[in-house]
């Protein structure tokens, strides 16, 4: 739509304020986010970065993922922006690491991207980067407010286009110590048809080895399988290719390719906080005793891993925006999340990329007398749950845990709350927290022994019974 169709429709535009989340904005396409929203959100987003830079002409780097609506959404986007005065650099279709990425490389001013993540087709969303550093929380809020308020700049813009693809693809490669290498590796690849199929294609055909690529076409309705690695029924296809094909170990990535999922060579999940331990000890070599950050959902053994291999442990809320700014007030070199997101700031800019990820695990393993799968055989064992997301509407998500906290201080039991409730028992621990995203509580067990587990369960759902939260298990 043309800049003065969009400007005669803001007396009858209205924003809704659901869509604006703890860490990006993101809504269901023609029902709660439509081509206005992002119109609006553009003119509010590059007036904030006018103001924040001091800079009559920031440069904005605009990026979309594969999803069906993501076009038309850049588009409206871009027109917004455009009509706030500021220069709006377009990097393309590709995954969000490399818009992130761009921001760095070509020294811009702030970066946007149009995803909709992990989410499913009908959903989409944007991210966005202000300088170096992610712009999230209240700073959305801010958005919002200036969107009612009409607060904008008026300004005439600038569009140009750069093509960072090789340059991102140079980055990729950089993780690789070639001259370091034992061996060579076959590894399996999954890009679930989302955003990051086309670079992931790109980088095999550069990696030593032999990579055995699935699902690169980018196809914003997902046909194969939904691109969510944290879901086991997600990664059914490449477990079944590592075995059928004897693969060293598989990876597999997100809808827009952020986060990392991975299997070992016998078809086993390698979970974030497991592929954490492997790239702890990596990077505490060459900085021995600095910080790793993981968020209050990950192992036990991970943050006991942390101390033996020589690094301080920090424990800390989940969130990629979250994680992303305590790596930059602790001056850690390593964060992740269970939910695979993995970041390094050592040899890289401390943005999550799974496909960065991806090549540091390679790297890994191709230096390694030991396999991945020899290497997930050493990790003490644990019985534990997978992440289990309660449905809990977003009025009620945040009172639960303050309502189950109260109970826990009547009974004097320990928890650790910085980031909802990670309660300490004898058998082990469990967490409670509301998620960011979605209308739901999030719990997760982990126990010494099947018994322990069984009882850490009990005890989470009779605390969540107390607050009318049923069916947790």
């Amino acid at each position: 739509m043309e800049i003065q169709a969009l400007k005669q429709q803001d007396d009858r535009y209205v924003l809704n304020a659901g869509i604006l989340r703890a860490y990006d904005i993101r809504g269901i396409v023609g029902e709660t986010l439509y081509e206005a929203d992002a119109f609006h959100i553009g003119r509010a987003f590059g007036t904030f970065v006018r103001r924040k830079t001091g800079t009559a002409r920031p440069r904005i780097g605009l990026g979309f993922d594969g999803r069906l609506s993501s076009p038309a959404l850049k588009e409206a986007l871009k027109t917004g922006l455009l009509s706030s005065g500021v220069e709006v650099v377009q990097i393309g279709r590709g995954p969000s690491p490399m818009l992130y990425f761009s921001v760095f490389h070509l020294k811009l001013d702030a970066g946007v991207m149009v995803t909709g993540s992990h989410n499913p087709p009908t959903h989409n969303g944007f991210k966005f980067m202000v300088g170096r550093k992610s712009f999230f929380g209240e700073e959305i809020q801010t958005l919002g407010r200036m969107i009612q308020a009409r607060d904008y700049d008026d300004a005439e813009g600038l569009a140009s286009e750069e093509d960072v693809s090789e340059a991102y693809i140079t980055r990729l490669l950089s993780a690789l110590e070639v001259d370091k290498a034992k061996k060579t590796l076959k590894v399996a690849w999954d890009a679930g048809n989302g955003a990051a199929g086309e670079m992931m294609a790109r980088l095999c055909q550069q990696l030593p080895g032999e990579h055995i690529i699935l699902n690169a076409k980018i196809d914003g309705t997902f046909p194969v399988h939904h691109p969510d690695p944290t879901v086991p029924k997600n990664l059914a296809q490449l477990i079944e290719t590592v075995r059928e094909q004897v693969c060293d170990f598989g990876v597999a990535f997100d809808g827009d390719g952020d986060r990392i999922g991975a299997v070992d060579g016998q078809g086993r999940i390698i979970w974030g906080d497991q592929l954490l331990c492997f790239f702890a000890e990596d990077v505490l070599r060459s900085h021995p005793g600095t910080p790793v950050i993981a968020d209050v959902k990950a192992s036990q053994v991970l943050f006991d891993h942390v101390v033996q291999a020589g690094g301080e442990p920090l424990m800390w809320k989940t969130g990629h925006s979250l994680i992303k700014s305590k790596m930059g007030e602790t001056g850690a070199k390593l964060a992740g999340e269970m939910s695979g997101h993995i970041f390094f700031a050592d040899r890289n800019d401390g943005y999550d990329d799974g496909l960065y990820a991806a090549v540091r695990l390679l790297n890994i393993a191709a230096q390694s007398a030991d396999s991945i799968t020899a290497r997930m055989d050493a990790l003490p064992s644990t019985c534990n749950t997978p992440e289990v997301r309660v449905e809990c509407p977003d009025e009620r998500k945040f009172d639960v845990p303050e309502e189950v906290k109260a109970r826990l201080d009547a009974e004097g039991i320990g928890y650790n709350d910085v980031d909802g409730l990670r309660v300490n028992l004898p058998e082990g621990w469990w967490l409670l927290r509301a998620s960011n995203t979605q209308p739901a509580l999030v719990v997760r067990c982990e126990a010494a022994s099947e018994d322990g587990l069984e009882h850490l369960k009990a005890h989470v759902t009779v605390q969540l019974k107390q607050s009318g939260v049923e069916e947790v298990f």
